[in-house]
């Protein structure tokens, strides 16, 4: 019996169930897709290097569904995944808006590049730490604390979407706008403003057909004009802030009458 004890042991110490690696696989892909941003930045290609963001912002969105679908969460993936965020959101669209326009501001580009990228690290360190802490009230599920990761390297590298569609709008290219962006995104990141989180978000039955022709549509209009569409994707992600922050006080109101 002891004999059979040490054998099985020995299996748990040296094997690993292949439902615990996928989800870091998919999160590995996120983080290459993130590094391969950055190749592309230094190398001034624009449209691929967003494209590699968006790439793994889609991984991002994968890794967790899969390690909830085949029960394969770690502590591990968890890390894994913080520093995959940390890099492919945080350090590639800095060095992108960097490389793109404010390696021309003096002394002032770069520090903003480094306020974004250190506000997305404290965003994710808080983030981990709250995974530890007492859960959040019933009405906080809904809702992000701040705005999460991807969508704030969306909205950080927005003005360069912008310029493929409209080129002749020149204050795109501004660098006080661009640092305007980023500071404010930066701030939005490591706010406690609740965002619209769509993780719980319930589905009826009878939208199902009218989601899955957006969906369609959507795609469809992602290889047609996928600059416009990411453009204003991300542009009503952030009218949905302050939409978000009023449903969040409704929430609020309602539990607390309950």
């Amino acid at each position: 019996m002891e004999k059979i004890n040490n054998n099985l042991l020995h299996q748990k110490l040296t094997t690993l169930p292949f439902r615990k690696i996928a989800p870091n696989i998919v999160t590995t892909l996120a983080l290459c897709a993130g590094v391969t941003s950055m190749r592309y930045a230094i190398g001034e290609a624009w449209g691929k290097a967003i494209v590699c963001i968006f790439l793994a912002a889609l991984f991002d969105m994968l890794d967790g569904r899969v390690a909830r679908m085949l029960k394969g969460s770690t502590k591990f993936g968890a890390e894994l995944d913080s520093l995959s965020d940390f890099v492919s959101f945080g350090v590639a669209p800095a060095i992108l808006m960097y490389q793109w326009t404010l390696n021309s501001f003096p002394k002032f580009g770069w520090f903003f590049c480094l306020l974004f990228a250190i506000c997305m690290a404290m965003r994710l360190a808080r983030f981990n730490t709250m995974l530890e802490e007492e859960p959040q009230p019933q009405y906080w599920q809904n809702f992000f604390v701040g705005v999460p990761a991807p969508a704030a390297a969306a909205l950080g590298i927005l003005p360069i979407m912008l310029s493929f569609e409209y080129p002749n709008l020149t204050f795109l290219y501004n660098d006080w706008f661009c640092s305007l962006v980023m500071c404010v995104v930066a701030m939005l990141m490591v706010s406690r403003i609740p965002t619209i989180s769509t993780k719980h978000m319930k589905i009826p039955t009878y939208m199902m057909i009218p989601l899955i022709i957006v969906v369609v549509l959507f795609a469809t209009m992602i290889f047609s004009q996928p600059w416009l569409v990411l453009s204003i994707s991300t542009a009503l992600y952030a009218i949905t802030i302050p939409v978000g922050v009023l449903f969040f006080i409704k929430a609020k109101k309602t539990s607390r009458r309950i």
